[in-house]
């Protein structure tokens, strides 16, 4: 229930009356999440069908296990990290493997810092979705958590279970993998806001 003054609580208040038994504590942790959840969801599996499947499968695992959350990061972090875990697992029993040929990481990085989330337009959203799908698994993910979803290396490594040096390192393969197949969208942008692709990569 909200509180006297109508507002919920912070996350992990709201983590915590779920596990008291209030009924609609986690409905609400999941609505104030739920678009970016999904984002991961989708953007790791880029099937629309499977990210649904990976997001109810991770938010019946953070419902049935909040007992075990135990404030070593933040409650969003929590839940992203049960999101990503739930979509690797899709991925893994669909034995996906796609490889690409290697780019260029300035350049992809110049392409994200100046818009943001690349995939967050209906004319550029087909493009980058067709090139993250054929990223590894691991490397997607790792692009999705801090290029596109904002995290911190320090957060994704939490989120992700793995280092910060294997975070930054899988970043880095995933934007050299990525530009040959996103880098023509900078041709949509005005002269003046154009980023000019780095040495030896066609614009």
């Amino acid at each position: 229930m909200p509180d006297a003054d109508g507002e919920w609580p912070p996350d992990q208040e709201l983590l915590r009356r779920h596990v008291a038994g209030d009924a609609e504590a986690f409905g609400e942790l999941f609505r104030r999440h739920r678009d970016r959840l999904w984002a991961v969801a989708l953007r790791t599996v880029c099937d629309p069908e499977e990210a649904a499947d990976a997001l109810q499968d991770a938010m019946v695992s953070a419902f049935r296990r909040a007992a075990d959350f135990r404030g070593e990061s933040a409650v969003t972090t929590w839940l992203h990290r049960i999101v990503v875990n739930a979509s690797l697992d899709r991925l893994r029993r669909r034995a996906i493997r796609p490889v690409l040929s290697a780019g260029d990481e300035q350049a992809f990085e110049a392409l994200v810092a100046q818009d943001g989330d690349p995939a967050r337009t209906s004319d550029t959203r087909l493009d980058v979705d067709a090139a993250l799908r054929m990223l590894p698994a691991q490397q997607r993910a790792a692009l999705v958590v801090v290029d596109m979803l904002g995290f911190s290396v320090a957060d994704a490594a939490v989120i992700l279970d793995i280092s910060p040096g294997t975070v930054k390192s899988r970043c880095a393969r995933a934007r050299a993998r990525l530009l040959p197949y996103v880098a023509h969208l900078q041709g949509n942008r005005s002269a003046s806001e154009s980023v000019q692709p780095a040495q030896g990569v066609d614009p």
